[in-house]
């Protein structure tokens, strides 16, 4: 599922090299961070947070029911989470 999250990311970041992802997994979760910089907040995230909507509406309806939910946060480098699910 991550190799699906780098995908769609990639398609809309221009600074691919600074982008980083940390996963943490607890209980029933697996939570993606994805840290950006400055320049692609915007362009990841989209116009009233629509990309970063339909990425999460993508990634839910890639998972099998039985399996970990996902959870993605958007970050700036250096920044607090953005865009948070």
């Amino acid at each position: 599922m991550l190799d699906l999250i780098k995908y769609i990311v990639g398609q809309f970041a221009e600074d691919k090299e600074n982008v980083e992802y940390v996963v943490n997994e607890k209980d029933r979760v697996i939570e993606v961070t994805i840290i950006l910089s400055p320049s692609d907040m915007g362009k990841v995230i989209g116009k009233q947070g629509k990309i970063a909507k339909a990425m999460r509406t993508i990634v839910r309806s890639a998972t099998p029911a039985s399996s970990k939910r996902y959870v993605i946060e958007i970050c700036e480098r250096g920044g607090n989470v953005v865009d948070a699910e």
